[in-house]
C-alpha cells in the first residue's frame, strides 16, 4: 500500500503502526497518555472514561488523580480534593520513569491544583497536552469553585488544545452563553486569539439535527482559522462522560497522528458511535455513560473490527491501482506528453459519466441511514453536477470533441445503476467508493510528480491535477471510506462479500476508463463481472 492510500483508510486503534516526527515531535503507534483529572465511581466520566477512551483509541492511559467525586448517573453529591502536594507526588513520581507522549488535562478542582498542574507541565513539557476546562457537569453540577477560575485561565496558554463546552467557553471569555453556532466560533475565535491554543468548539449543546465542532485557531496553525467538521446529532440521553472522553481520545490521537484536523476526523465518527450504542450498557437510571468500545466486534459476533474491511478492500483494488499507473494515459497525463485529442475524448466520457453517477449518489442519499450520510451524497452528487462538470465544460466547449456515449462509458454506468437498485445500501456504497478513492490517491501522486518536477506553469493539465489532489476532495473521500466500513460492519458476511465484488468491479472499471481513449482509437474488449 502506497503512503498516501494508507492515509484514506481509517485508522483502527489497535492496528495504527506509523511513527515519524514532524516539527520534532515523536509519533508513536501506542502513545502513553496521562490523564490528570478526578474521578468518578459510576465510571462514566472522570478518570474513568479518560482511560476507556485512550485505550480505545490506542494508548496507553495513566492517571493521576485530582479530586474524587461521590456521583453516578444522576448528579453529584460531594467532592473531596486530596492535598495538592499529593497531586505533585503522583506527577513526578510518573514523569521520574515514564515518557509520556500526550496530556489529557480535566478537573482540576481549586486554585492549589491547578497552580500544582503549572508548575509540573513547565517542569516536565509534555509534547501534547489538550484541557478540558472542567467546570460544570453536564448534569449542571459545579465541578470547580469559582475562586479558581482565574487560574484556569492562566493555564490555558499552556494547553495546545483547549476543549471547552458552550457553557465554559462563555465562562472563560466572561459572556454569555452563544446561542448558535456562528456566535460559539466567534468566542472560540476569542479565547483562541487570548491564549494562543486551539480551541476545539463544539456544537453538541446547540439546537437542530446537526452536531458540528470546530477546530480553532488564529495563529496559523491550522490550514485555516477555523475546520469544521461535520457531524449528525445523536438522540440519546447517555451522554454522561462525552467531554471527557473527547479530549482524552483527541490526546491519544494527536500522539499517534501529528495533525489536529485528522486527529479530529478520526476521533468524532468514533464518539458517535460511542453515544449512538451507548443504550446498550444499560448503566443507571439517570444521563448513562458512552459505550467507549462499541467499534470492538463482540464475542462471537461476524462483523470486522473498524477499519478491517477498508483495508480489505483496498488491498483488493492493488491490481487495477498498479494497473492504471502503468497506463501511457496516466503517465502521459503526469508529464504533460499527453495528446489533447485524448484528454479532450477523456473529459467528454468523463462528463457523461458524472451525470450518471450523480444519479446513483442522489440514490445513495435517498436511502443512507443516517442524516449525515444523506448529506455527504446528496452535497457528493451536486458536485459532480455543479463543479467537476464545470471543468469539463469549459475545456470542452472550446474543442471539437466526440461527445457519443463511449463503451466503457456505458458499461460502468450501467454496472452503477444495478448496484443502486440492488437493495443494498452496502453494496451501492461499495460501488461507488472507487471514483472516489482512485481517484483521490491517483490524483494526490500525479500532483506530487507534478510538484517535484518544477510545477512547469505551461502544463497543460495542471488544473486537472490540483483539482483531485484538493483536499477538500481528500477529506471527502476519507468520509466515503468510513461510510464502507461502517456500512460493511452492519452487514452479513453475504452482504460483505457483495459488497468486494461491485467494488472490485467498479475498479477494474476505473482502468478501463483511465484506457479509454486508446479504447476509442482501438476498441477493446470490455471487462467480464467479476465472480
Amino acid at each position: 500500500m502506497s503512503p498516501l492510500a494508507s492515509s484514506f483508510l481509517p485508522t483502527p486503534a489497535s492496528e495504527v503502526a506509523r511513527e515519524s516526527s514532524p516539527g520534532g515531535t515523536v509519533l508513536r503507534s501506542t502513545p502513553r497518555v496521562l490523564a490528570i483529572a478526578g474521578s468518578d465511581p459510576s465510571g462514566g466520566a472522570g478518570i474513568q472514561a479518560d482511560l476507556k477512551s485512550i485505550a480505545a483509541n490506542g494508548g496507553y492511559g495513566m492517571a493521576a488523580i485530582t479530586a474524587l467525586t461521590a456521583q453516578n448517573t444522576r448528579g453529584v453529591r460531594a467532592v473531596h480534593v486530596p492535598p495538592a502536594d499529593f497531586l505533585t507526588a503522583q506527577l513526578e513520581a510518573i514523569s521520574d520513569d515514564i515518557s509520556i507522549d500526550a496530556v489529557k488535562i480535566g478537573m482540576l478542582g481549586d486554585s492549589s491544583v491547578i497552580a500544582a498542574v503549572r508548575s509540573w507541565l513547565e517542569k516536565a513539557r509534555p509534547a501534547v497536552v489538550v484541557l478540558d476546562p472542567v467546570m460544570v457537569a453536564t448534569s449542571g453540577d459545579r465541578l470547580l469553585q469559582e475562586a479558581a477560575e482565574a487560574a484556569l485561565r492562566e493555564l490555558l496558554p499552556l494547553a495546545d488544545l483547549v476543549t471547552p463546552n458552550l457553557a465554559e467557553l462563555a465562562m472563560l471569555l466572561n459572556e454569555p452563553l452563544a446561542d448558535d453556532w456562528e456566535a460559539a466560533l466567534a468566542q472560540g475565535k476569542r479565547l483562541a486569539a487570548r491564549t494562543g491554543a486551539t480551541v476545539l468548539v463544539k456544537g453538541g449543546h446547540l439546537d437542530g439535527g446537526e452536531c458540528p465542532d470546530a477546530l480553532v485557531n488564529t495563529a496559523g496553525l491550522l490550514a485555516q482559522d477555523v475546520v469544521v467538521v461535520p457531524g449528525e446529532r445523536i438522540d440519546t440521553m447517555n451522554s454522561h462522560g462525552t467531554g471527557c472522553s473527547l479530549s482524552s481520545a483527541m490526546a491519544t490521537a494527536q500522539a499517534r497522528l501529528g495533525d489536529w484536523e485528522e486527529s479530529l476526523r478520526t476521533v468524532k465518527p468514533w464518539l458517535q458511535g460511542a453515544l449512538r450504542e451507548a443504550g446498550a450498557l444499560d448503566v443507571g437510571t439517570g444521563n448513562g455513560p458512552v459505550h467507549h468500545f462499541h467499534h470492538l466486534a463482540p464475542k462471537g459476533s461476524d462483523a470486522p473490527p473498524e477499519g478491517r474491511f477498508a483495508a480489505v478492500l483496498w488491498q483488493d483494488a492493488g491490481p487495477d491501482l498498479d494497473a492504471v499507473y502503468e497506463l501511457d494515459f496516466i503517465r502521459g497525463l503526469a508529464d504533460g506528453s499527453l495528446t489533447e485529442q485524448h484528454f479532450a475524448y477523456y473529459l467528454a466520457q468523463d462528463a457523461i459519466y458524472l451525470n450518471g453517477y450523480s444519479r446513483v449518489l442522489s440514490r445513495a442519499a435517498a436511502i443512507a441511514p443516517t442524516e449525515v450520510e444523506q448529506l455527504f451524497w446528496a452535497r457528493s452528487a451536486q458536485q459532480c453536477l455543479e463543479v467537476e462538470s464545470e471543468l469539463h465544460r469549459t475545456w470542452l466547449s472550446t474543442r471539437n470533441v466526440d461527445t457519443a456515449l463511449g463503451p466503457v462509458t456505458k458499461s460502468y454506468v450501467d454496472h452503477l445503476l444495478a448496484s443502486s437498485v440492488s437493495g443494498s445500501y452496502g453494496v451501492l456504497v461499495a460501488a461507488v467508493l472507487p471514483c472516489f478513492w482512485l481517484y483521490a490517491e491517483v490524483g494526490a501522486t500525479l500532483h506530487g510528480q507534478f510538484l517535484a518536477a518544477g510545477s512547469a506553469p505551461d502544463h497543460p493539465y495542471a488544473e486537472w491535477l490540483r483539482t483531485y489532489a484538493d483536499e477538500g476532495f481528500a477529506a471527502a473521500t476519507r468520509q466515503a471510506v468510513r461510510i464502507a466500513d461502517d456500512a460493511a460492519r452492519a452487514a452479513s458476511d453475504a452482504e460483505r462479500q457483495a459488497m468486494r465484488v461491485a467494488f472490485r468491479q467498479s475498479c477494474r472499471y476505473e482502468v478501463e476508463f483511465f484506457d479509454a481513449p486508446r479504447l476509442h482509437a482501438a476498441p477493446q474488449s470490455i471487462p467480464e463481472p467479476v465472480r
